[in-house]
């Protein structure tokens, strides 16, 4: 979506917080046996580990390999939504399974069972992850970079048309 380095970086980190926040309160809501108003405040103990790991992983990892798996069906000439949904759906299937064995690691301290346990923790956050990535997470950040594009294109407009005046 980003044209510039650091517009995909902030895009990028934007996405990463929104989904990990919400994954982890999902995760503890599962620990915890449902949710209540404490998993809110909770889940900012994990923030500070699970929000920098998954911006690592997705501008070293996880961008360049949705990309890849994305372009088997579609392609560059598809529908802009097309590519959306694919590259969304691409980057929960490489994500989903490297942050839940990142999680399963260091939370739910597996010994022997890290396999197992790995397992069973993508397939109860695969789902979620991908429903929350297709219909809110994914709209709601786009929507908000681009307001954010918006008005930083409204602001620079007045300064273009002052310089314009200057050089007239």
């Amino acid at each position: 979506m980003q044209k510039s380095k650091l517009g995909n970086f902030v895009f990028t980190a934007v996405m990463a917080f929104v989904m990990v926040y919400a994954m982890v309160c999902y995760n503890i809501a599962l620990d915890k046996g449902g949710m209540s108003n404490a998993v809110f405040l909770l889940a900012f103990h994990e923030i500070p580990i699970m929000w920098p790991a998954a911006v690592i992983l997705e501008l070293l990892v996880a961008e360049r390999a949705a990309a890849k798996l994305a372009f088997r069906f579609v392609t560059p000439q598809s529908s802009p939504i097309a590519i959306t949904l694919a590259m969304s759906s691409m980057i929960v299937c490489v994500m989903c399974p490297i942050m839940s064995l990142l999680a399963t690691c260091l939370f739910m301290h597996p010994g022997k069972q890290v396999i197992a346990l790995w397992l069973q923790k993508v397939v109860q956050n695969f789902p979620m992850a991908l429903c929350w990535q297709i219909f809110y997470a994914g709209p709601a950040v786009r929507n908000l970079m681009k307001l954010f594009e918006k008005k930083s294109a409204e602001s620079d407009k007045p300064a273009e048309s002052a310089v314009s005046a200057e050089r007239a």
